[in-house]
């Protein structure tokens, strides 16, 4: 099995085999995504659910504290309609029921005081009644929350002022706190989303959890993060007394890294293949060079040591007066010259100089007219001027030599062969017109390459050196123009002047 001539098959096996790995991979890899992303929607509704019945307890709770305030309230007014019966009262009557009454309020703090705050009595107090005359600073202050409890007997008005009991205010400090905690427990959540906490008008911020501090501190950055995450799916309304707050949240970062790395993970692996190709395209290409520059100075010592026996034989050939046959030999040695000269250029740098195109051509071509059947016709087009360009010329020539022979084994040995030589400011074209049996679309991508040859015999190596030539020591182009099976083809070179 020839491995080189098959090598494109090879190439879309190895590159089907590795679409399907990475596809596999990325498919592996959605899939862990998609696992982790149910994961943590699971964990997102059981954190949601978690909060709405917490927001609810908070609530009601809140409640209580209102009716239980509400209450109290009707505890005060009933001490003060107590007292007011007490001082109203007739001596006679029987007034153990609002004693019972005062003297039962053992919890909410009480100061009764005249109508320019003097106190007449207290109870359930923390300061000393002896002590303290007057209801006025940070203690009337204190005792100010709620309205005082106008008392009105025979015209003398006095007011009971009160606050809350301890206990009321042990249990407010406690909903306080449940509010502090149930606001820290959403931001810092165990689903480990970033968490925003606005208030009814979606632009107070309240709390946040699992941002970063930069983020935190941009409040600009925050309200838009907030609009980003205004949506039904992602967004908790809950109340806390009569004021509606809000929750939004999004997916953990972790998660949308996760989405994103199959991408990441495609990129990196598109970026190892092109550079592996790359190096080792640019290797083998080396490789080649390094084959080509060292067959072809080979080539040329080998035929260094024939050339310089047979020129000797010239010399003595001519010295017996056999001029006819030395001269002949004499243009072969000439041209096995040249064919040495061509290997050892390629084999070396490039020095090209600048000569006139199409004064080259013809030379190659009038060689190739002494040595080809008279049923093959050439046919120049030239310009009316000179086209200069860089050329190295021997190599030049052996180009143009290897298309026109390939043309006439394409031809059979019969027809017509065609150059056409144009430029512009830039570029020379050269363009040879077979009328051979053209060349079929899929052979034309491969036809420059080593070893492709359409012909029982030959290495293939003639359209491979052509394109050496003219890429490597001429900075040109040469390629299949145009091709019609059964009607010939046309090969055009590009030379930058």
């Amino acid at each position: 099995m020839n491995v080189y001539k098959s090598k494109k098959r090879w190439k879309w096996a190895l590159m089907l085999i590795g679409l399907c790995i990475i596809s596999a991979s990325l498919w592996y890899t959605n899939r862990l995504v998609r696992q982790v992303a149910l994961e943590e929607e699971k964990n997102l509704i059981i954190w949601a659910d978690a909060i709405r019945h917490r927001a609810e307890l908070v609530q009601s709770t809140e409640k209580f504290f209102q009716q239980l305030q509400i209450e109290e309230r009707a505890k005060v007014e009933i001490l003060a309609l107590s007292m007011r019966r007490l001082a109203t009262a007739d001596i006679n009557e029987d007034l153990s029921f609002y004693s019972n009454i005062i003297s039962n309020n053992t919890t909410i703090p009480v100061i009764q005081t005249d109508k320019y705050r003097k106190i007449i009595g207290a109870r359930n107090v923390d300061f000393d009644v002896d002590t303290v005359k007057y209801l006025d600073g940070a203690l009337l202050e204190e005792f100010s929350v709620y309205e005082p409890v106008e008392i009105s007997t025979f015209g003398i008005v006095n007011y009971i002022f009160y606050k809350d009991s301890k206990h009321f205010t042990q249990l407010r400090d406690y909903l306080e706190s449940l509010i502090t905690d149930f606001f820290a427990e959403i931001a810092i959540n165990s689903a480990s989303v970033p968490v925003v906490i606005t208030d009814s008008t979606m632009k107070t911020i309240i709390a946040t959890g699992n941002i970063p501090q930069e983020q935190r501190s941009d409040t600009a950055f925050m309200l838009k993060m907030v609009e980003k995450m205004n949506t039904s799916e992602t967004k908790i309304a809950f109340s806390l007394g009569e004021e509606t707050n809000y929750i939004f949240y999004r997916e953990s970062p972790l998660l949308f890294r996760l989405k994103i790395f199959p991408v990441m993970q495609l990129l990196v692996l598109l970026l190892f293949i092109a550079i592996s190709y790359f190096l080792f395209s640019t290797a083998r290409r080396s490789e080649q060079n390094q084959v080509w520059a060292g067959l072809a100075k080979e080539t040329a010592h080998q035929l260094g040591t024939p050339l310089s026996s047979i020129m000797a034989w010239v010399e003595i050939l001519k010295m017996k007066d056999e001029n006819e046959i030395a001269d002949e030999i004499d243009k072969d040695v000439k041209r096995l010259e040249v064919i040495t000269k061509r290997f050892s250029k390629i084999g070396s740098e490039p020095n090209p100089v600048m000569s006139n195109i199409p004064f080259v051509v013809e030379e190659a071509i009038n060689y190739l007219k002494k040595r080809t059947s008279d049923k093959v016709s050439f046919t120049v087009n030239k310009p009316d001027y000179e086209v200069i360009a860089p050329l190295c010329v021997d190599l030049f020539e052996w180009v143009i030599e290897n298309l026109c022979k390939n043309a006439i084994d394409a031809m059979n040995g019969k027809g017509s062969i065609v150059i056409n030589i144009t430029d512009d400011t830039k570029n020379v074209c050269i363009d040879v017109v077979d009328t051979g049996k053209g060349i079929s679309r899929s052979m034309q991508q491969n036809i420059f390459n080593p070893g492709v040859t359409s012909k029982k015999r030959g290495w293939g190596l003639g359209l491979s050196l052509a394109k050496r030539i003219i890429e490597s020591f001429h900075n040109g182009k040469i390629f299949v123009k145009s091709s019609i099976i059964n009607k010939g083809t046309t090969f055009r070179i590009i030379l930058p002047k």
